[in-house]
């Protein structure tokens, strides 16, 4: 794609609006997602509102930093500061990213059925998914596997946490629930589970059985992904919960 043509001059079925309205979002590349929030283009060089988008990636991924987590955190003074950009379309960038956070961190209610790792991951991801420091916190359910709270066990370094399994069921028995559903987020965004998660959801499923109260997953979140670790794993047929 040409950074510097117009989008009124692509043809249609390449522009992002028609393509998004055409194929969904997923297909944009994230400079073709800015540029129908920046609506026009200009900036360094007389860029398309594409090119503008890319520009801004450029900038915000200076020093080898993810662009799109330098966003999630910067400021309209900060942003202002990118050649092109003033305060209107720096307010439209910040907006959608806040909406688009508050959508993740949309948190069901109690009582809320939660059947599947997508129903834990939202629920776990106010507390955990776009933290700078690494959580542990717990969905506590019922027999039904209805939401009855969420609570967050520790806090750790942007690397990792501490999670005693003696603290974990120490807050799990405190509070009465009957199922169980654990989760912590990797700052890096990488979801896939370390040794060391491994190692803690070994020692937590088999605590788990002994105490009868099963625990139904290990979800790990970070940077609007997550991975269930039953799904990935074999532990469960390791430690078989009952549930």
């Amino acid at each position: 794609m040409t950074y510097r043509l117009r989008i009124a001059d692509m043809p249609t079925s390449e522009r992002p609006r028609e393509r998004l309205m055409n194929h969904g979002p997923r297909i944009l590349a994230t400079a073709e997602l800015i540029a129908i929030l920046l609506g026009t283009g200009q900036g360094a060089g007389k860029l398309s509102a594409v090119g503008l988008g890319q520009y801004i990636l450029n900038e915000l991924g200076l020093h080898e930093r993810d662009p799109l987590a330098v966003l999630r955190e910067i400021s309209v003074p900060e942003l202002t500061l990118i050649h092109g950009i003033g305060p209107a379309k720096a307010t439209t960038i910040l907006a959608a990213v806040e909406l688009g956070k508050r959508t993740f961190q949309s948190r069901p209610g109690d009582r809320t059925p939660i059947d599947s790792p997508a129903a834990a991951a939202a629920a776990l991801s106010q507390n955990l998914m776009w933290q700078q420091q690494e959580r542990f916190a717990v969905l506590l359910l019922d027999v039904k596997n209805c939401l009855l709270g969420t609570q967050v066990i520790t806090v750790g370094s942007a690397t990792e946490t501490l999670a005693p399994p003696k603290e974990i069921f120490r807050e799990i028995i405190k509070q009465g629930a009957a199922r169980v559903i654990v989760g912590h987020n990797h700052p890096s965004g990488h979801v896939e589970p370390s040794c060391r998660d491994m190692e803690l959801t070994r020692q937590l499923l088999s605590g788990a059985k002994l105490l009868e109260i099963p625990i139904l997953d290990h979800v790990i979140l970070g940077n609007g992904n997550y991975q269930s670790m039953r799904e990935i794993t074999g532990l469960w047929e390791e430690y078989p919960q009952g549930d």
